[in-house]
């Protein structure tokens, strides 16, 4: 089946940190772009961290650079969001995307490229 799942969402304390996964089912991720999104409450989503095809290309928002890494597990077929020095602006639902484009070597914060999502995983930052 063509799907992907997040999880290792929680609480955790400001300052603290988590590690999101996002595991793919029914294809090759490697072979996609894989991006994170997320999106808090009266807010729009917005991207947060996206590897290319084969991570030939990394890109993290502006907002979240040097506290979030994503990297990939191929073994497990997996992309994941390493998480530190959270703070309470980090509290969202965090969904992970796949770009349409495969083989592109690129990828891209913006979400009108991507075709399958998973259902998100809860976020929460506060003391």
């Amino acid at each position: 089946q063509l799907q992907l799942v997040e999880s290792g969402g929680g609480l955790v304390q400001p300052g603290g940190s988590l590690r999101l996964s996002c595991a793919a089912s029914g294809f090759t991720l490697e072979d996609y772009a894989i991006g994170w999104f997320r999106q808090a409450p009266g807010k729009e989503r917005e991207g947060v961290a996206c590897i290319s095809e084969r991570g030939y290309e990394r890109n993290h928002a502006d907002s979240v650079k040097g506290r979030f890494t994503i990297s990939t597990d191929s073994a497990n077929n997996t992309v994941c969001l390493q998480m530190n020095n959270l703070k309470p602006d980090d509290t969202a639902v965090y969904y992970c995307a796949r770009d349409w484009r495969p083989h592109s070597g690129i990828c891209t914060l913006t979400e009108a490229g991507y075709d399958l999502w998973g259902q998100g995983t809860q976020v929460t930052v506060s003391s």
